[in-house]
């Protein structure tokens, strides 16, 4: 069973309110800016819990190459 730390709730509200500041200011974000940015391992993770929020967060699938993954922006 894999149990949360008060420091560990305290550390993810505080990515996902920095992700949130970004994208309000009409920024997007991949995993690897979430990483260098906010440190954030899980930006995936906290995409899901600002949608549960209500926000209305849009996924765009980017292909560089060989390598394809997210970028995300909220809805206009």
């Amino acid at each position: 069973m894999n149990t949360i730390h008060p420091q560990q709730v305290s550390a993810i509200d505080s990515q996902k309110e920095r992700i949130l500041t970004h994208l309000q200011q009409g920024n997007s974000i991949t995993p690897i800016e979430a990483l260098s940015l906010f440190d954030c391992f899980r930006l995936g993770a906290r995409i899901a819990d600002l949608r549960k929020e209500g926000y209305d967060i849009k996924t765009t699938i980017l292909n560089r190459g060989v390598k394809r993954f997210a970028s995300y922006s909220l809805s206009n």
